[in-house]
Formats: C-alpha cells, sequence, structure tokens
C-alpha cells in the first residue's frame, strides 16, 4: 500500500501514519504449534478455515480468509469495529482515523431526464414479470 501511496502522492505518507498494521505472518512465527510453513493457505488448514471457492487468488477472498485465520488466532474476536461505544472527542482509548484531503473537485451529479425516468421503469416493469422487483422496494 505504501507503493501505491508514493505512486499517487508523496504527500499521503505511509500506512501507519494512518492506522495500525498487524502483521498476521509475524505473529504466526511468535506462536506455539503453528504448521511449519506459514502462509495463509497452511494457517487456514491449521485453524479448520474453508478455503474450497479459492480456486485462484484473488484480493478479496484472501482478505476474508485472512481475517477468519486472524479471528482465530486472537482467540475468536467477534468484533473488528474501531473506537466502538466511543463518542465524539471520548479520548479513552482506540484509534483516530485520519482523513485525507484530496483537493479534488466533487463529482458531478447528472439526475435522469423524464424520458430516462419513463424507459427505466418499462425495464423494471418487464423484469417484475419475472417476479419481485428488487429496484422497486
Amino acid at each position: 500500500m505504501d507503493y501505491e501511496f508514493e505512486k499517487l502522492d508523496a504527500s499521503i505518507g505511509n500506512t501507519e501514519q494512518y492506522c495500525k498494521v498487524t502483521d498476521t505472518l509475524a505473529m504466526a512465527k511468535r506462536m506455539a504449534n503453528m504448521p511449519a510453513r506459514k502462509n495463509l493457505d497452511s494457517l487456514a488448514k491449521h485453524y479448520t478455515i474453508d478455503t474450497s471457492a479459492r480456486i485462484l487468488h484473488g484480493a478479496l477472498l484472501d482478505a476474508e480468509i485472512l481475517a477468519e485465520v486472524y479471528l482465530a488466532m486472537t482467540g475468536g474476536q467477534t468484533s473488528m469495529q474501531f473506537n466502538a461505544g466511543q463518542s465524539d472527542g471520548d479520548e479513552s482509548g482506540g484509534e483516530t482515523i485520519k482523513r485525507l484531503t484530496t483537493g479534488r473537485k466533487s463529482l458531478k451529479i447528472l439526475h435522469a431526464s423524464a424520458d430516462e425516468i419513463e424507459a427505466h421503469n418499462s425495464r423494471l416493469d418487464i423484469v417484475e414479470k419475472g417476479g419481485r422487483c428488487l429496484w422497486r422496494l
């Protein structure tokens, strides 16, 4: 991520300026009774986490599996909320989220014309003939 931030804008800084980074590989190396090979597949197998959907490498699926591995490694933490239960200005714990200012113009909002809305509703009528239409709920 730091590499991508640098390519985008060097003034962004590095990841650890915005959030705490946890290296699950380093955690696994410090833990007892772990498999000899410490990669996502072996850790998932060690914790009996289903990886059957992982046919090819995919960042989203790998992140979901890694989240399950992390929860298993940390004793089954059930919440990934940040600053849970804290009101604004509460300094009793948690991390502060640093927001980036981009200096870019906000996106222009284009509203549909009456003709476009009519065409859209006609299409939904066709969809609705096959059953319930979620876009009309």
